[in-house]
């Protein structure tokens, strides 16, 4: 008896240890990588939003502090978007228009320093000194810049994106509200998911009567490592914007003059486009291209018109950057639509919102 409760004691132990020892086999002591992520950093005490998919190895910077613009979006450590190698504390002190900068109440420029809406001319205040002017005198961009009001309001990750939404409250500020008396809200939203960053953009109008809406986005993108001058560029429009010396549009379109795929060696750009070549989703797709490598970006249906922006490269730099602009009008659309001349502004009604967005895609990489 003592003899058959010692074998079975011994089977049992062994029973047991083969079970632990099986359970064990394939296991890692470190838990597997979640193909997205999502946080808050600071680096050179600037604030950051991260946001990664570990699968595709895509990285996104995103500054809420300084116009809530993006920095970079890397791929496989290569990063696709123009920004300077410098210190983020640096940039912050003297910001400059590069990444992915957003550009409001209106983008590019207006004919005069004043605008129409809804038959009524609102003029700037000079004394504010609150925009920018290009060359000849013309306000340029808007009213944000690199503005530090930009809030994070919701921040998160799950099994298929990585993703951030900030606001921007433009109804609290006097300064603001006196160039553009409107009140009103932007909230942007930037999700990496499927291998794309989706820039998404609602404008919440909260004043009594419609607001136009004249906003765009001005993002750099580059092919690291390959020189500009190797890049094509597909162009997916049927018209271009007929402009003066000024780049101020007249209000007319004339028939699409250019090769596509382009050419960008020895080129320089500052042109309008519409008429965009859309899928089935409604989305128009441009593409920068070289040795096999290609940057995607593709318009919703609510940005009709691109603007191109390739200028002279420096002497003796080969790296360059091409800007392909996503705009809700022509440049200057809003007085052009008081003059008859540009029906196609879109307005904001009152207590009502706009949504729309954009995404980028690399290949190749």
């Amino acid at each position: 008896m003592r003899g058959m409760k010692k074998s079975i004691l011994v089977r049992s132990a062994l029973l047991v240890f083969l079970s632990i020892s099986c359970a064990g086999i394939g296991e890692s002591s470190e838990s597997p990588k979640p193909p997205f992520t999502a946080q808050q950093i600071s680096i050179d005490g600037v604030p950051v939003v991260r946001l990664t998919d570990s699968v595709r190895d895509i990285e996104v910077s995103v500054l809420p502090t300084i116009g809530n613009i993006a920095s970079e979006m890397k791929i496989l450590g290569k990063n696709i978007l123009f920004f300077p190698d410098r210190k983020l504390s640096d940039f912050q002190k003297n910001p400059t228009q590069t990444g992915i900068p957003f550009m409001a109440p209106w983008a590019n420029r207006l004919d005069e320093e004043a605008f129409w809406a809804n038959g009524k001319k609102y003029s700037f205040d000079k004394s504010l000194a609150n925009y920018r002017k290009d060359g000849n005198g013309l306000p340029l961009h808007g009213l944000l810049g690199a503005s530090a009001v930009w809030q994070v309001t919701n921040i998160g990750a799950d099994e298929q994106s990585a993703y951030v939404t900030s606001k921007l409250e433009f109804w609290k500020h006097p300064d603001w509200m006196a160039q553009w008396p409107f009140a009103h809200e932007y909230q942007m939203t930037y999700r990496l998911a499927d291998g794309a960053l989706e820039v998404k953009t609602a404008v919440i109008n909260l004043s009594a009567e419609p607001m136009p809406l004249a906003i765009g986005y001005h993002p750099y993108y580059r092919i690291p490592d390959i020189p500009r001058d190797q890049w094509k560029l597909r162009l997916p429009a049927r018209k271009a914007v007929v402009a003066d010396n000024r780049r101020l549009p007249s209000g007319e379109f004339k028939a699409m003059d250019l090769p596509n795929p382009l050419p960008l060696k020895g080129r320089t750009l500052d042109d309008g486009f519409g008429d965009l070549e859309r899928d089935a989703n409604g989305r128009a797709t441009f593409s920068i291209e070289a040795d096999g490598k290609q940057i995607e970006i593709s318009f919703g249906p609510r940005y009709p018109v691109a603007i191109i922006w390739e200028p002279p490269l420096p002497p003796g730099q080969q790296s360059g950057f091409i800007c392909v602009e996503p705009m809700t009008g022509i440049t200057n659309a809003v007085n052009l639509n008081h003059a008859g001349k540009y029906p196609d502004l879109q307005m904001v009604p009152a207590n009502s919102s706009w949504t729309e967005s954009f995404w980028i895609r690399g290949k190749g990489f």
